[in-house]
């Protein structure tokens, strides 16, 4: 697979436009314990044309997907990291500054919350049984994610797995409407 053969899309934001490659390699079911598989998975995309990675805080791959980035630069697989599209997603309202993340980048193409759900703090296993659910502040974390993008931490802002109501709602008060809702079913 030759990364110029990949389709992309423009997404628009208030603030700019960045081309996603409609392909990407998700780095959910690659993790372990090291990260060394994961390391080695997306060296190996990239050598073979990959250039959207996608990740997440709860994926546990965040650090090494950084890695991988770190040392394809060094074997010069890619010359800089503005060629590849790196998204990642913010779990139950653990929004943190981006460039002090385990991926050790300056910024992300896209940050997403990952579910409209908040739990209560503890390590709990998925699914969260009923009780252990608590109300979303949807109005604090989103504006929460504009200020990452106008910090220039994120070029483009989402959200994943909200329903039509839950984007409704986010549209009502939104200064900054959503680049995207990934679902994945």
């Amino acid at each position: 697979m030759s990364s110029s053969k990949i389709p992309q899309l423009v997404l628009k934001s208030s603030s700019n436009q960045c081309k996603i490659p409609v392909i990407a390699f998700g780095t959910a079911a690659v993790t372990n314990n090291d990260g060394e598989i994961t390391k080695v998975a997306v060296i190996e995309a990239i050598k073979s044309g990959y250039r959207h990675f996608d990740t997440a805080l709860i994926y546990g791959s965040e650090e090494a997907l950084g890695e991988a980035i770190a040392e394809a630069l060094q074997l010069g697989l890619i010359q800089s990291r503005d060629e590849l599209f790196i998204t990642s997603m913010v779990y139950v309202s653990k929004i943190y500054a981006i460039k002090h993340r385990n991926l050790k980048l300056e910024y992300l193409d896209l940050y997403l919350i990952h579910f409209p759900i908040t739990v209560k703090p503890g390590n709990w296993e998925m699914p969260y049984a009923e009780e252990l659910i608590t109300t979303f502040d949807l109005k604090g974390v989103w504006t929460a994610m504009e200020e990452c993008q106008k910090l220039g931490f994120a070029k483009s802002i989402g959200v994943s797995n909200f329903t039509r109501k839950k984007l409704d709602d986010l549209l009502s008060f939104a200064k900054i409407p959503p680049s995207v809702n990934q679902v994945r079913q």
